[in-house]
C-alpha cells in the first residue's frame, strides 16, 4: 500500500508540486517504499542510486545512477529505494496525480535542463518562509511543462526480481554493478556463482529481456556518465570502466549515446 499519507509535503490539487530539500551524507539509505503521488528524485549536487520498479504493478526493478544533470521520474505507486553515493543536496519533487503527464505510467530517467534546475530552486522556498500562492502555482506549471518535454534517457539498468528472480543471476548482477571495471567473461562470472554460461545467458534473456553484453554496457554507461558529468578525464573514466584504451571506450560511448564523451561533457557545461 502507498505510504506517506501524513507527509507534510504531500501534494494536492491546490498545491500540485511540492519540493522537499535535504542535505544528505554519503551512504544514507531510504528503504523501499511507495507513494500515492509521483516523485522526481534529483540532486543539485552529489550522486544518487535509485532502485525502482519499472511500473507500479511490476516486480521488475531498474537501477539508476543519477548525477545532477539527470533525474528519475518515479510513477505514482511505484516501489523505490534510494542510496546516496556521494554527499548530495537532495531535492525531491512530489507531484499530485492531477498533473502527471499523460502516459507517464512507468519510471524513467530524464535530462535536467538548466531551466528545470532553476525552476526547482525557485520553487524551493527558504526555511521559515513561503511563496505567494500565485507565484507557486506559476512555477509549478512551468516545472511540469519542462518535465513533460524532458528527454527520456535509456540509461537504467534492469535487475532481476528480488523475490522471484533467479538468485544466481541476482548475485551476479549485483557483483557486476559494484565492479563495472571487472572484465571477466560471462563464463567466468557464471562459474563464480555456480552456473553454466549457457544457463546465465538464458536467464538474462528470460528475466531481463536482453543479452549479457547489452546489459553490461548499460552498467558501464550508468557509472561512466556521472564521472563525465563531474569533469573526470576521459582516460580516467575509460580505465574505471575496464577499457584498456581511451579510443575503445570512446567508440563504445559514441555508438550507445550518439556522441563522443568529450561532446557529452561540453553539452552539460563542463
Amino acid at each position: 500500500m502507498p505510504v506517506g499519507d501524513t507527509d507534510p509535503f504531500r501534494p494536492d490539487v491546490r498545491r500540485p508540486v511540492r519540493v522537499r530539500a535535504r542535505t544528505m551524507t554519503a551512504d544514507t539509505h531510504f528503504e523501499p517504499h511507495r507513494h500515492a503521488w509521483a516523485q522526481l528524485a534529483y540532486s543539485a549536487s552529489g550522486m544518487l542510486q535509485v532502485i525502482a520498479s519499472s511500473t507500479p504493478d511490476s516486480g521488475d526493478e531498474v537501477t539508476y545512477i543519477v548525477p545532477p544533470s539527470r533525474a528519475v521520474w518515479i510513477a505514482p505507486g511505484a516501489r523505490h529505494a534510494i542510496h546516496v553515493l556521494e554527499s548530495a543536496e537532495f531535492r525531491t519533487l512530489y507531484m499530485d496525480p492531477s498533473v502527471t503527464p499523460a502516459g507517464w505510467q512507468s519510471c524513467r530517467m530524464i535530462g535536467v535542463t538548466p531551466l528545470l534546475r532553476e525552476l526547482i530552486q525557485a520553487l524551493d522556498a527558504p526555511a521559515g518562509s513561503s511563496l505567494a500562492p500565485a507565484r507557486e502555482q506559476a512555477l509549478a506549471q512551468l516545472v511540469m511543462e519542462e518535465i513533460a518535454h524532458a528527454d527520456a534517457l535509456p540509461l537504467g539498468v534492469p535487475m532481476p526480481h528480488p523475490q522471484s528472480g533467479d538468485k544466481r543471476l541476482r548475485a551476479l548482477c549485483d557483483a557486476i554493478v559494484h565492479a563495472p571495471a571487472e572484465r571477466a567473461t560471462l563464463a567466468e562470472w557464471a562459474r563464480d556463482f555456480g552456473a553454466s554460461e549457457r544457463t546465465v545467458a538464458r536467464l538474462f534473456r528470460e528475466e531481463l529481456g536482453t543479452g549479457y553484453q547489452q546489459w553490461r554496457q548499460q552498467v558501464i554507461l550508468a557509472h561512466a556518465l556521472p564521472m563525465l558529468a563531474r569533469g573526470a578525464p576521459v582516460s580516467e573514466v575509460a580505465a574505471a570502466s575496464g577499457y584498456a584504451s581511451d579510443s575503445a571506450f570512446s567508440a563504445m560511448f559514441k555508438s550507445a549515446m550518439g556522441q563522443p564523451p568529450s561532446q557529452f561533457q561540453n553539452k552539460i557545461g563542463l
